[in-house]
């Protein structure tokens, strides 16, 4: 159930398309290296410990509500943090990203793929409440890599440009692709659950890398299991926000995976976005994150431009088409956060 503090959050209202005294704002990445605090905090520590420490993930979460005003946090973690909860042999290298040292491209390899557990990730239970106490009518956004996301991941070994083993695999190997789907869509679903389960009230699913994916081959290989996500969440309700890079052919699929709000990002105006993503539908979005190292005027035209192309949706919540880039000036976030509050304001 929803903490009663949160009833009249702007964030919570948008995504449920209800009526909201002016459009809410946060921005994904909004706790990272833009931030001087957030580098004070991290220096010489590696990101995967980062994420496994209460005190830490609590100090970074909260960081950018303190400097912005932001209606609403998003909790500091990694998409991969589940993945190396249950054991699988990665890690974030700085400069790179994550790198798996065993790439799973068989089928005894999804032997090390078992679902997640509360005590595997105490660290996620225990931040969360913490955060939860803190925050009080700011709500928090639990979130998670998706399976298509994560399985590029564990089949390349690391990023990639093209996702070219992962497309092999889903093209020439359709049975075990659908078997390494069934189990990440497990493991992040549990994910998931444990972050509701510990007090957040929204929900973000991240499908990064799914924009490299033409809209039949969504349909049949990734469509399946964002839904089980979301309709697994269904029975929490809270409100569940699907987001992908590079997605504008594929916007109406990604409301049809049964999420309450589509993330839009930069490539397509919302209020285009809104009409492939069809009614019933809440969208977030889309300022192009580079806009921001850009002078003041240009972002404030920019920005305006999105709030009324976002008023065409039947509920926004603005946030940038991706995330804050690590060279963006925070007194930028700054403006722009009291920017959309005050021309939004009715």
């Amino acid at each position: 159930m929803v903490n009663p503090e949160l009833a009249d959050s702007p964030f919570l209202r948008a995504c449920r398309r209800q009526p909201v005294s002016r459009t809410p704002v946060w921005y994904m990445r909004q706790a990272g290296r833009s931030l001087p605090e957030y580098r004070a905090v991290r220096e010489g520590v590696p990101m995967l410990e980062a994420c496994a420490t209460p005190e830490l993930i609590v100090e970074i979460t909260l960081q950018p509500v303190r400097r912005y005003g932001v209606d609403a946090a998003i909790f500091f973690s990694d998409i991969v943090v589940p993945l190396k909860a249950i054991g699988i042999d990665l890690d974030i290298k700085p400069g790179v990203g994550p790198v798996v040292a065993a790439p799973v491209r068989d089928a005894d390899a999804l032997r090390a793929l078992r679902p997640i557990e509360p005590g595997d990730v105490p660290y996620v239970t225990e931040a969360v409440r913490a955060l939860t106490g803190e925050l009080g009518a700011t709500p928090l956004i639990g979130f998670a890599g998706a399976p298509f996301t994560l399985a590029s991941y564990l089949i390349e070994g690391g990023p990639s440009k093209n996702h070219d083993r992962t497309k092999a695999m889903m093209y020439g190997e359709p049975r075990l692709w659908h078997a390494l789907m069934d189990r990440l869509t497990e493991i992040t679903l549990g994910f998931l659950r444990i972050q509701i389960a510990a007090g957040a009230s929204a929900v973000q699913l991240f499908d990064s890398w799914v924009g490299a994916v033409a809209p039949e081959d969504y349909r049949e290989f990734v469509l399946p299991y964002s839904g089980r996500i979301f309709a697994g969440l269904a029975d929490l309700d809270v409100p569940r926000i699907h987001f992908g890079v590079g997605t504008g052919e594929l916007l109406g699929l990604l409301g049809e995976a049964g999420a309450d709000v589509v993330g839009v990002d930069w490539r397509v105006p919302l209020d285009e976005a809104a009409r492939r993503v069809g009614p019933g539908k809440a969208l977030q979005g889309n300022l192009d994150p580079a806009l921001l190292l850009a002078p003041w005027e240009v972002v404030e035209r920019r920005a305006a431009d999105v709030l009324a192309r976002g008023a065409k949706a039947e509920g926004h919540v603005f946030n940038l088409g991706h995330g804050v880039l690590p060279g963006t000036d925070p007194d930028q976030l700054a403006r722009l956060t009291d920017l959309v509050h005050r021309s939004s304001a009715r």
